[in-house]
């Protein structure tokens, strides 16, 4: 607890997992003046967004918890979506967070002047802040595919983020997915074994990593009601196998990397016996370079009678469905859109002003950048949770929220024991860590050629290429010569 004789007025922008942690953390200081602002008419973020069948967690339930909020109930190995919702709305009931969330709210725009932020929602409501917190998220703005006719399809047409649950799926529909990444490998099993008639439109194939899902018995859950050890156990676990094993296969451990691909490529082979078809899902680049699957019901899926997978290339899409390159029309009842998001646009369309009247899209007009992920220079006391180089290959994205979090929190306490009033970093700290990142990816899987999300407009991937071990090392204080800390009466 810090001996700060101030307090600071806090902003949250979004109520998904990173600002219900914020919000836990700021409490946890003595801060209770905050705001949490959410745009949805309900908290969640990702988890209340996708609600397609099979949606699921591709972390390990055990350690996509709060570390210090484990939840020894979950009902398998990989949660659902809808139990994971759960779980933060539990959370949130449970720190009484309810009377700082304000949902309905979206922030439409953030301007910083005279030392302090004028947050502004699309209701006209204004709220000022010493500090913003904006935790919008990654994957939370649906990327829509740009397909000559795709608003002239007559049927239904919808994204995997947007699932329309009135249609029902058997065996007198005709799909059409366009997409093949996690969500798809997650959601295209069901509608094959609902009896559709499942056209698969892939252009890229994808490496998929087969870790089995299983439930948790009764006297499993038992036991660990009872014994906080053994979820640490659990917990350990499954940190063991993404930061030991995938984290450092990516990150550069040769002897690792190569018995990763080795697994994936015998996976593939083991479970689909067709030759041509194993052809036609066998990707052309490093194992990694696009976020691994873990699925073990895609393969089973994909070679059933009622799934077509098909790799010509798409023309247009017709009223009717799709037509090939080649001049074949696949007619489709529903098209189902599996084309991701556009992860780069972070707390975009938001305008966000900060010292000098400086505009963030002319900021980022050439490139984004960030200090250690979360500070932007020119945007006193703002920090962006989850920004650019925070992915970490298949590891917890909570785990990354916490860790800064953490980071953040010493700032706060440095600003509450009077030691400054505003913090951003310095250009030539921003220089040398954007110098840091791409040493790390020259020479790595992110950096082999292939095209995925963990790329800018410049190509550059925007994931962290060291290890989990190296962020948390590196983000475990503030290096206070990297900021510019200001008093509000010392000179510009």
């Amino acid at each position: 607890m810090s001996n700060a004789q101030r307090s600071p007025k806090v902003v949250i922008i979004g109520a998904g997992m990173t600002g219900i942690l914020m919000a836990i953390k700021c409490l946890d200081r003595g801060i209770n003046d905050i705001v949490v602002l959410e745009k949805a008419d309900k908290i969640g973020g990702t988890w209340r967004e996708n609600t397609y069948p099979g949606v699921a967690c591709d972390v390990p339930a055990h350690l996509y918890t709060y570390s210090f909020a484990m939840n020894p109930n979950w009902s398998r190995y990989y949660a659902g979506g809808g139990e994971i919702q759960g779980y933060f709305e539990e959370i949130v009931q449970r720190y009484q967070l309810e009377q700082y969330i304000q949902c309905g709210q979206e922030v439409t725009s953030s301007e910083f002047d005279q030392g302090q932020w004028t947050v502004t929602t699309n209701s006209g409501e204004q709220y000022q802040a010493d500090f913003v917190f904006c935790a919008t998220g990654i994957l939370h703005h649906p990327a829509y595919p740009n397909i000559k006719g795709l608003d002239s399809f007559a049927g239904k047409m919808f994204h995997t983020a947007r699932w329309d649950h009135s249609v029902k799926f058997d065996s007198s529909v005709k799909v059409g997915v366009i997409g093949n990444g996690s969500t798809a490998a997650q959601f295209i099993p069901e509608l094959v074994n609902s009896g559709a008639d499942v056209s698969v439109f892939m252009r890229t194939p994808q490496w998929i990593m087969p870790v089995s899902d299983r439930a948790f018995g009764n006297w499993e859950r038992y036991l660990l009601n009872r014994s906080p050890w053994l979820q640490r156990l659990y917990r350990w676990g499954s940190t063991v196998l993404l930061k030991d094993f995938f984290n450092r296969a990516l990150s550069g451990a040769p002897i690792r990397r190569w018995l990763l691909d080795k697994l994936v490529r015998l996976n593939l082979r083991r479970s689909v016996k067709d030759k041509a078809l194993r052809a036609q899902l066998q990707p052309d680049f490093q194992v990694g370079c696009k976020r691994v699957i873990i699925n073990t019901t895609f393969y089973p899926a994909i070679q059933k009678q009622n799934a077509h997978l098909i790799r010509d290339g798409i023309a247009e899409i017709t009223p009717q469905g799709v037509l090939m390159q080649d001049g074949t029309l696949h007619q489709c009842d529903v098209l189902i859109l599996s084309t991701g998001f556009n992860a780069l646009s972070y707390m975009r369309p938001m305008a966000l002003t900060g010292s000098n009247g400086v505009d963030i899209e002319a900021a980022w007009k050439h490139k984004i950048e960030a200090y250690r992920s979360v500070l932007l220079k020119d945007y006193p006391n703002f920090f962006l949770m989850l920004g650019p180089h925070t992915p970490i290959a298949n590891f917890s994205i909570i785990a990354m929220s916490e860790v800064q979090g953490d980071y953040i929190m010493q700032l706060i306490d440095k600003w509450m024991q009077g030691d400054f009033d505003t913090v951003s970093p310095k250009q030539e700290a921003i220089t040398a860590y954007q110098q840091f990142i791409r040493d790390g990816l020259s020479g790595s899987t992110w950096a082999s050629g292939c095209q995925s999300w963990y790329l800018d407009a410049d190509g550059d991937a925007i994931v962290w290429p060291y290890s989990w071990a190296s962020y948390v090392e590196s983000m475990s204080q503030p290096i206070f010569s990297d900021l510019d800390l200001r008093k509000q009466d010392a000179p510009a």
